[in-house]
């Protein structure tokens, strides 16, 4: 099993932006910062599933399109986010804020773990180690030892929040801000990363594994580094998610969702920081416009969909609108 990463598109490490880029990047996020207050309750809570899914396809990607690692089982990092959230805010009091971070630093070091046994293992090995983590995920939070944390096959409600210091704003408006400003500072701290040398090193690790090893690399350190970072990310967002369900169950987190996530990921452009954007909006966005078409055959329109996506752009979306843009900008250079 591989996952394809054309050199013209996601091969080259992330670059600085030019003046046009950071203007589009600046337009987006006051775009973004200005939705909150122009749409419905119903799609402002969509758009916040669109953040929330971006921050794990980023994750993902980290690990699948820049280190070559293929995981199916992101699910389960995202559950245990969830679970951590839903556990601390309703067991232990904890403030939500403050355990957006605690979650982030136990999927850290469950990443980092799982890491451990899955060095040995590489390509459709690895994939099916992390598949059958994702599978065990809904009957480990069922089992009736963890049943007073996790609630078991019934579930955890989170409890509802307020806006902060007063603000005048509704709790949904609130919960798509707080996602939105951690998106950013977590894709901006994905892009310093990956276009340093510690992107180097873990793309290196990626395309010429021998190399990398002759050149000093511990690939060994970077694979499970670049594993706890991936699962960090993913954990943020189920934290997050947690909040916007405001109730986590084990059923929630069956395989599909790791599956979901991996189409969102390929969809969206593997190796591109901003291919989670549109990977995102994917998977939130097409499951829906499917059953609207057919409510008989909803899963068979979204095959077609990801078939005819994957066929007219096999470096997904990100890759299609670069060689677009450098099509255009080789044409305005002549």
């Amino acid at each position: 099993m591989t996952v394809r990463t054309e050199p013209v598109m996601a091969a080259a490490l992330p670059k600085a932006w030019s003046a046009w880029q950071a203007t589009g990047v600046v337009a987006l996020l006051v775009i973004a910062v200005i939705v909150p207050f122009a749409v419905s309750s119903f799609h402002l809570l969509q758009l916040t599933m669109v953040v929330i899914y971006a921050i794990a396809l980023l994750g993902l990607n980290i690990l699948t399109g820049y280190n070559g690692q293929i995981s199916l089982g992101h699910g389960a990092f995202y559950a245990v986010g969830a679970y951590t959230m839903a556990i601390l805010i309703e067991r232990a009091g904890m403030p939500y804020w403050s355990i957006v971070p605690v979650a982030g630093i136990v999927c850290f070091i469950v990443g980092f773990l799982f890491g451990l046994p899955a060095l040995r293992l590489e390509g459709h090995y690895l994939a099916l180690s992390t598949f059958a983590l994702a599978v065990a995920t809904p009957q480990l939070l069922k089992f009736h030892a963890l049943e007073k944390w996790t609630g078991g096959v019934q579930g955890t409600f989170v409890p509802g929040f307020a806006a902060p210091l007063g603000l005048p704003l509704a709790w949904d408006q609130w919960l798509y801000l707080f996602s939105l400003g951690i998106a950013a500072a977590l894709f901006f701290f994905a892009w310093n990363l990956l276009r340093g040398s510690t992107g180097i090193a873990i793309t290196a690790i990626r395309d010429h594994p021998i190399a990398a090893k002759t050149m000093g690399i511990n690939i060994s350190l970077y694979k499970l580094l670049t594993f706890g970072v991936s699962a960090m990310y993913t954990g943020i967002a189920g934290a997050l998610g947690a909040l916007v369900a405001q109730f986590v169950s084990p059923d929630s987190f069956t395989i599909f969702l790791s599956l979901s996530l991996l189409v969102g990921a390929v969809i969206g452009g593997v190796a591109s920081i901003f291919g989670a954007i549109f990977g995102a909006l994917f998977i939130q966005f097409v499951p829906n416009f499917a059953d609207q078409i057919s409510k008989a055959v909803t899963w068979a329109v979204y095959g077609l969909f990801m078939i005819t996506f994957m066929y007219l752009m096999p470096n997904g979306i990100a890759g299609f609108l670069k060689v677009i843009g450098e099509r255009l900008r080789r044409r305005r250079n002549s």
